[in-house]
Order: structure tokens, then C-alpha cells, then sequence
């Protein structure tokens, strides 16, 4: 096992890795840019080092600064979180030229998987189930591209090969208008990703966002941790999340998961990663795989009892996995909820000092968060603050605790969308379960 590591990363994310660090006994460095020397992580790790200004690229995406953090602090690896470098093939490659361990997939794995056309090719070839389209990139012939959408059938969905975020996406639902948007999209996909290449596949009208949770060692063992149902969205942005996800039964996670799992054997692919899907009148259609930790990890660990942040330790560590498949046991429910500095109705970030921060408690409530009272939101990064995750025996439960759990939070000072999350857990029809990714905006009455 490592001895000290470094975390590329700030707010939560960087947070939760540090406490499985301290688990597991490995020395921790922090980094931060000028604007974050007063986040908690930043005061909890053994070493902490400035590595520049407010500014992303100045700081957090500067690899040059993150490696030389590792260099001065003699830390072993680099644990890059979720965001800024954590899927970039570059950073990987760059961290292990240096000599340190980047924990993660192989930068080749991270390349070829975030390429959207070559990791549907992937896919397809491990007998995973795609959305049906061309799977190559759209030519310039304007012939060719209307035959091709007419064969699918429309609705079509343009998409950026390199996207991600929700962003380089344009639906199609009329001939006349594919031209415009295949030259709109590359457009977005070129400023964007500073890759232009876009594909076509069909748009599926009422499909809901499941995702596969996996882990797979250097050693050519790979298991799957069921699946979490994360359809509450807005903007293409999830709001809530939950395991195991409502309707899917145990032959359809079997059939998902072991398929999920076997892709991985065949990729390489090592650490943890997700496979997401649109699902759909009860089939799987593979969108994308995310080549690191998610958000809303959380959920599976709730429901497994398996340290995912762990998981990936040991591994780049080069340790087998220590169970199988066998030994995976979903038991109860979980549900999580994104908690954001922005106004309920306008979405508007809200940057700010917390005056008062109170953490609700109980059994099974989970609260993943560096605020604190006194504690400044900056203006400069993502609006998330922090993640509310409740346990219970069954989903009822689970959403009965996590009602409880949002009317303790206070979080005054600043705006927040808990009154959001609030009126989701009251909706008759998440109650319900098995909704669709467009429900939640037509319950806002967003376009």
C-alpha cells in the first residue's frame, strides 16, 4: 500500500478520499489553489501546498503545478477525484512519465473510452447493447448523412465524440432540420472538446439514466455492483440519485452486470468506473463509461458496504480484489441528493459565506460535505457543496428518512436547492419510482 498520496482535487470529493486515506493508513497531500486555503481537507491533511491562483486553469488543471506537488511533498500517486483532470489521458500518461501512480484506468483505457465512437465499438465487440446508429463519424456529404438518419429513423440525436456533461448533444426530429445541427453540434464539439467529430444514433423518446458501478483489478478480475437509477435531471445535470434502481429486476442487473463486467476483462480496464445506459421498455442501450470515481458513489457503497475509494486504492496499489461476485449483496435502499449553493427556482449559482450549517444525523443518513459554519463559498468552481445520502430497508424508508434528514439541514447564509429536493421526495410520482431523464424538467416547466 501507498505510503503518502496526493489529492488532485478539492470540496468533497477531496474530503472523502482523505478519510479513506486515514483508514488506511496513508499520509495525504492537499492542493489548492489560492482561493480554497480555507477548505477543510486543506486543514486536515498532513501536508498542503498552494499550486496557484482561483482560476481552474491556473490551478487544479495545471498538470505542470500538480506534478511538481508530487515532487516536492514525495508523495507515491495521484488520486485525481471526480472532474477537472480525473478522465484526462494526458494527466495519466503525465503522472506515470513522472514516476508516480495515477489512481485510475491506464491513460490508452481513458482515451479509447472517452472517444464515444471507439468505446460504442468496445462495447459492442463485449456483446454490451448500444443505442442503435452509425457508430462512425459523420462525413461531410450531405447525401449520405439524410439517408443514414432516415434509416434510423427519427427522432436522431447528434453527439459529440469527445462530449461529456451533458454538453455537444442536439436532438433531430425533422429532416429539414439535420443539416443545421450535424454543423451546429461539430461546431459546440470543436470549442468545447477541441474535438469536432460528432455520430449520429436514434433518440429514445422515454428512456430512463441507468448506471453500472464496476471495479476491476490488475489482475484480470472484475465484478459489478449493481446498478443506481440516476433519471432525476436537469439540463442533462443529475439532482438525485438511488440504488438499486426501482423496476429492474435481479436476471435483468445479472444480464447488465456481468456483461458490464466482462467488457472490462476485455478492455483492461482497471479501478472503479461506470457504465451508463439508457433503459428503456426494458432494455439496456450503453451511452458512455465514466473512467472514474461518480458523485453519487455513495449509494452503492450504502447498499454493498464496499468502500469504493478504498477499492481504488488498493488496487493502484496493484492488491487483487478481495471478494467476487458471489459476495456482493444488495441490501436495502439508497438514495442521494445533490446539494447546491444555487437559488430552488432560478438555479442560479449562489456563492457566499455560511453563517449557520447544521448536519442532520441518525441511522443510515450520510452527509458528504467540507462546509462548514463561517465557511466561504467561492464563485469559481461547481455549485455543489455537498451530497445527502439516506439508507433504509426499502425505498419507502428510504425516502421517509431522507424527508427527515432535509428538514434538520440548515444551511443559512447563503441560497440552496434544498427546497428543491424537498418537493421531490414529496412527489407522488417519484414516490412511485421509475421515472423517466425528462420528468423532472416537466415538472419544473423547463423546455
Amino acid at each position: 500500500m501507498f505510503d503518502k498520496i496526493l489529492i488532485a482535487n478539492r470540496g468533497e470529493i477531496a474530503l472523502r478520499i482523505l478519510r479513506a486515506c486515514r483508514e488506511l493508513g496513508i499520509k495525504t497531500v492537499a492542493v489548492y489553489s489560492s482561493a480554497d486555503r480555507d477548505l477543510k481537507h486543506v486543514r486536515l491533511a498532513d501536508e498542503a501546498i498552494c499550486i496557484g491562483p482561483a482560476a481552474s486553469a491556473d490551478s487544479y488543471l495545471n498538470i505542470p503545478a500538480l506534478i511538481s506537488a508530487a515532487e516536492v511533498t514525495d508523495a507515491e500517486a495521484i488520486h485525481p477525484g471526480y472532474g477537472f483532470l480525473a478522465e484526462s489521458a494526458e494527466f495519466s500518461e503525465k503522472v506515470k512519465q513522472s514516476g508516480f501512480t495515477f489512481i485510475g484506468p491506464e491513460a490508452d483505457t481513458i482515451r479509447k473510452m472517452g472517444d464515444k465512437i471507439e468505446a460504442k465499438k468496445a462495447m459492442v465487440a463485449s456483446g454490451i447493447p448500444c443505442v442503435p446508429g452509425n457508430g462512425e463519424p459523420l462525413g461531410t456529404d450531405n447525401e449520405t448523412n439524410l439517408k443514414m438518419a432516415k434509416e434510423i429513423g427519427y427522432p436522431i440525436i447528434i453527439k459529440a465524440a469527445g462530449g461529456g456533461g451533458g454538453r455537444g448533444m442536439r436532438t433531430v426530429h425533422t429532416e429539414g432540420a439535420l443539416i443545421g445541427a450535424i454543423a451546429l453540434t461539430k461546431s459546440e464539439a470543436g470549442s468545447f472538446f477541441g474535438n469536432d467529430t460528432v455520430y449520429m444514433e436514434k433518440f429514445l423518446e422515454d428512456p430512463r439514466h441507468i448506471e453500472i458501478q464496476i471495479l476491476s483489478d490488475s489482475h484480470g478480475n472484475a465484478v459489478h455492483l449493481g446498478e443506481r437509477d440516476c433519471s432525476m435531471q436537469r439540463r442533462h445535470q443529475k439532482v438525485v440519485e438511488e440504488a438499486p434502481a426501482p423496476g429492474i429486476t435481479e436476471e435483468q442487473r445479472k444480464f447488465i452486470g456481468e456483461r458490464c463486467a466482462q467488457a472490462c476483462v476485455d478492455i483492461g480496464y482497471l479501478g472503479a468506473g461506470t457504465f451508463e445506459f439508457l433503459y428503456e421498455r426494458g432494455e439496456f442501450f450503453f451511452i458512455e463509461m465514466n473512467t472514474r470515481i461518480q458523485v453519487e458513489h455513495p449509494v452503492t457503497e450504502m447498499v454493498t458496504g464496499i468502500d469504493l475509494v478504498k477499492e481504488q486504492l488498493r488496487i493502484a496499489a496493484g492488491e487483487p480484489l478481495s471478494f467476487t461476485q458471489d459476495d456482493i449483496v444488495l441490501r436495502g435502499h439508497a438514495i442521494e441528493c445533490r446539494l447546491n449553493a444555487e437559488d430552488s427556482v432560478t438555479f442560479m449559482p449562489c456563492p457566499g459565506t455560511i453563517d449557520l450549517f447544521h448536519m442532520p444525523g441518525g441511522p443510515g443518513v450520510r452527509c458528504e460535505t467540507h462546509i462548514y459554519n463561517g465557511y466561504t463559498v467561492p464563485p469559481y468552481y461547481d455549485s455543489m457543496i455537498g451530497k445527502l445520502i439516506c439508507h433504509g430497508e426499502d425505498r419507502t424508508s428510504a425516502i421517509a428518512r431522507m424527508k427527515t434528514a432535509l428538514n434538520e439541514m440548515v444551511i443559512d447564509g447563503i441560497k440552496t436547492n434544498i427546497q428543491l429536493q424537498k418537493d421531490i421526495m414529496a412527489d407522488n410520482a417519484f414516490a412511485v419510482g421509475g421515472q423517466n431523464i425528462h420528468y423532472l424538467e416537466k415538472k419544473l416547466g423547463i423546455n
